[in-house]
């Protein structure tokens, strides 16, 4: 199964901010690549909720990996707010505790949201790109028949599990429409937009796991 634990759920949720998102540091940046991720970044931050279909693809030919999974993120990033739907688990937080709910396990890890500025969490998705890497516009592209950017960041932590992120935006629209993380240890996961849709209408109980609708579920407090 492709996404059992939570560390790989952890890694999961980073490479979806660097998909829906964008980093930027003062130091080795690029004009050009600058002005286009200010474009996405103005954009998005006129929005409220917003819903991002994608699908995942995991490589790594060392470990004869190739496993692909579609999912779905909600962010109402101005309350800290946000909900990513796959297959085997879902990631929950209403701004001030994070729930991690393993399906297969009927089980559910409880801990308090991290809100240092160095942590990563789909509700900040445009601010982080404010520190954190460098990046080079590396070009245009076609592709479906539109044109689009290609943008290429490196991480200012060298800690950090990938060496490189290769983002892809629509020229017109100003959206991502796909990112590659390259790992240091050969893998490669790409994360391609199957649908972004912004100000969607959704309960505020998307954000908070409701216990009482999941009988049996064991909930492990870890805060």
């Amino acid at each position: 199964m492709l996404f059992k634990h939570t560390n790989t759920m952890k890694k999961i949720i980073v490479c979806i901010l660097c998909l829906l998102s964008y980093g930027a540091a003062n130091a080795q940046t690029d004009a050009k690549a600058k002005t286009i991720l200010a474009q996405v970044s103005k954009k998005y931050r006129s929005f409220d909720v917003t819903k991002t279909d994608f699908t995942f693809t995991a490589e790594n030919p060392q470990a004869k990996i190739n496993q692909t999974e579609s999912g779905s993120v909600y962010v109402k990033s101005k309350t800290n707010k946000y909900r990513v739907v796959m297959k085997e688990q879902e990631l929950i937080s209403d701004g001030k505790s994070q729930w991690t709910y393993l399906k297969e396990d009927k089980e559910v890890q409880l801990s308090n949201v991290d809100n240092s500025t160095d942590a990563l969490n789909p509700a900040k998705l445009f601010t982080i790109y404010e520190k954190g890497y460098k990046y080079v516009y590396a070009g245009d592209v076609k592709a479906n028949g539109k044109i689009q950017h290609v943008i290429e960041l490196t991480p200012l932590d060298a800690k950090q599990s990938f060496f490189k992120v290769r983002l892809t935006i629509d020229k017109i629209s100003k959206q991502i429409s796909k990112a590659v993380l390259f790992n240091k240890d050969g893998g490669r996961y790409t994360y391609t937009i199957k649908a972004f849709t912004p100000n969607v209408k959704v309960a505020e109980s998307m954000f908070v796991f409701d216990a009482k609708k999941y009988p049996g579920v064991e909930i492990v407090d870890l805060r």
